[in-house]
């Protein structure tokens, strides 16, 4: 189809009639055509939820999005709508540019009553989403209606204003966010990216090559992953508390905080002295203290017992038997390999002789066994045995936390994966929350070093975000969240929410996100959630999220220059998560035979379920079958 022949211009859809703040409605001209307009040999459809027009101002262009095509998108009340006909557009103005000029967001004048509204072409899209001299934008795809035009990111206001990444299951989100990663981290342009990625099923370890260190539990080293240790001495003294013994109160948590308190200030550092002064210690600074001779300092005070002579002040001499360490010991014990110390049994009082208790025997100890359980669980070593970061007895480790941070964020490689797979459930929350926490305290009082967030701002990733980040979650992970989302700006710490169920994440922190890549989301409680984080003027455009195709994402707010529908830019099939759906019926290639093996169509020669039963006993999907392996392996059935 072909414009009218008498069109004086072929770009013209028609003409403004309205115009409600930074909304307009546009009647489409009798003989504007239905289907096509073809400006310079190339074809535009016309009337194109999410399409872009151009309407000429004097010497500027005002740039908006249809956001409704049809009756509905009428002005005035509903009765006169069938008066007015069905050809009209509802049109958000969103930025202006002069003829030649760079596009700006925001307009500085409205349009007039019957000013001409104009499809806009490939060469209005080059000025829109070109980024000119302005090295901060970076390519993350194509535009989707211009599939010859790039379409960019402000990569500052993308990493400190915060953004989400959010689409139904098979929408193609891991694809887009490693795709989005990859751009960002081109070593060839950002030479100091650092950018830290949570994923919590392990979909990522292959994605990024030798863009990126593998921090996982049961590390695989022969592929190049790391293991992975979070010191617990690095955490504070709440946080501690919740991995090591649960809830804590009274007397014990007095005696606890007492202890802890002392040892760090005894603390040793990569075999060094802290160099505080002893008044600026507290139970939250993160020195290094030995978990194992608190358990066994803790045991000692509850369970020994002792006598003291009736005329001595029974309070003084327990302090000092305490302190003294001289109990009457059967045996020691060891702190690091967690056997206890053994006391000479009671013995009755005779005479001035009395015998006393512990410090403060008869308070149950459950707090203490809680931790001994902790300590001896191994899914809990990459905590309390955390490498060149465990302590000694003496209060010694073999390095600081600078070596931590060398290692979680150093410049030599821009990407880290922590792989949290392997995490008992129970603790991934208070575990993501500590991270969190770390790195945000680590960038906020380094701020104006080198190293500090202000100078090399932090961009973190946050896979599977309704996880732990529920609107009534009162969980670390949420806590530490909320206060990046709220103050990272600020400090140089960034956040990237990645989610299918945006409904579910607290609102507070998604509507700290800045810009929204939403994906196809299916489900209407979910898009109303992402509709309520963007501005009024455009939530008409998210009434396309159910039709989305896969990898395609609408992308709006502070990191681009317009709304765009963009096709994120997909990493090679080699460096994909592994997140692709299982299929039942793998397909055959050019040859006849199936892609890859699997699939419920093949018959089944025989069944070995040794490396399954394997890797479910060691949480590794990696896990070598062992040689004294004793779990049978069973022949298929029969075939017909």
């Amino acid at each position: 189809m072909i414009t009218h022949p008498f069109s004086p211009d072929p770009s013209r859809l028609g003409t403004v009639e309205d115009v409600n703040g930074s909304t307009i409605s546009v009647k489409i001209l009798d003989d504007t055509p239905s289907g096509l307009l073809f400006v310079n040999g190339e074809g535009y459809r016309v009337g194109q939820v999410g399409g872009f027009v151009r309407v000429p101002a004097g010497y500027i262009d005002l740039y908006g999005v249809i956001s409704q095509v049809g009756a509905g998108a009428a002005p005035g009340p509903p009765e006169v709508i069938p008066q007015l006909g069905n050809r009209w557009l509802r049109v958000e103005l969103v930025g202006e540019g002069r003829r030649g000029t760079k596009f700006e967001r925001g307009i500085s004048q409205y349009p007039s009553i019957g000013d001409p509204v104009h499809v806009a072409t490939e060469s209005d899209l080059k000025t829109i989403y070109a980024p000119g001299d302005d090295d901060a934008y970076v390519a993350i795809g194509r535009v989707a209606s211009a599939e010859s035009i790039r379409a960019y990111l402000n990569i500052n206001r993308l990493v400190s204003r915060h953004s989400a990444v959010l689409g139904s299951t098979g929408a193609g989100k891991s694809t887009a966010v490693a795709g989005l990663l990859a751009a960002v981290s081109d070593s060839a342009r950002f030479k100091g990216s650092r950018v830290v990625l949570l994923d919590l099923h392990g979909e990522y370890a292959k994605t990024f090559g030798s863009r990126a260190r593998v921090f996982r539990i049961g590390a695989n080293k022969s592929a190049g992953e790391k293991e992975l240790h979070v010191p617990y001495w690095a955490l504070t003294f709440d946080e501690f508390l919740l991995f090591s013994m649960g809830n804590v109160s009274g007397p014990p948590l007095a005696v606890l905080q007492d202890s802890v308190l002392t040892k760090k200030k005894a603390s040793k550092p990569a075999a060094k002295d802290h160099c505080l002064p002893e008044a600026d210690i507290t139970v939250d600074t993160p020195l290094p203290f030995s978990v194992f001779k608190l358990w066994h300092d803790l045991f000692s005070l509850y369970c020994a017992t002792h006598t003291v002579s009736s005329s001595q002040n029974q309070d003084e001499k327990t302090r000092a038997y305490a302190m003294e360490g001289t109990p009457a010991q059967k045996s020691m014990g060891d702190a690091d390999k967690l056997i206890r110390p053994k006391f000479q049994p009671v013995e009755q009082s005779s005479g001035a002789t009395k015998v006393y208790k512990g410090f403060y025997s008869d308070t149950p100890r459950t707090h203490i066994d809680v931790l001994e359980g902790r300590l001896r669980d191994p899914r809990m070593q990459f905590l309390f045995r955390p490498g060149d970061w465990s302590v000694s007895n003496d209060g010694t480790t073999k390095s600081d936390l600078d070596g931590l941070l060398a290692t979680w964020v150093g410049a030599d490689i821009p990407i880290s994966v922590f792989d949290l797979s392997g995490v008992p459930s129970a603790v991934v929350d208070d575990l993501v929350g500590a991270i969190l926490r770390i790195l945000y305290d680590a960038m906020f009082w380094g701020r104006l070093k080198s190293e500090g967030g202000r100078q090399r701002p932090l961009l973190l990733v946050l896979e599977e975000a309704h996880v732990y980040l529920g609107g009534q979650s009162k969980g670390r992970a949420a806590a530490a969240t909320r206060r990046i989302a709220k103050e990272g700006r600020k400090y140089g710490v960034g956040l990237m929410l990645v989610s299918q169920r945006p409904s579910e994440i607290d609102n507070t922190i998604l509507s700290q996100c800045g810009t929204m890549a939403a994906m196809r989301l299916t489900n209407e409680n979910d898009r109303g959630q992402v509709t309520t984080c963007v501005s009024d003027n455009l939530k008409g455009l998210f009434s396309m999220l159910p039709v989305l195709r896969t990898g395609e994402a609408l992308i709006v707010g502070e990191a681009v220059s317009m709304p765009v529908r963009a096709l994120i830019d997909l990493p090679s099939q080699q460096q994909r998560p592994d997140s692709d759906d299982a299929l039942v019926v793998v397909p055959k290639g050019p040859d006849g035979k199936r892609k890859q093996p699997g699939g419920w169509t093949e018959p089944i020669e025989s069944e070995n379920y040794k490396p399954l039963v394997q890797a479910w006993r060691q949480q590794d999907p990696n896990a070598k079958v062992s040689s004294s392996s004793t779990i049978a392996s069973v022949p298929s059935a029969t075939k017909e």
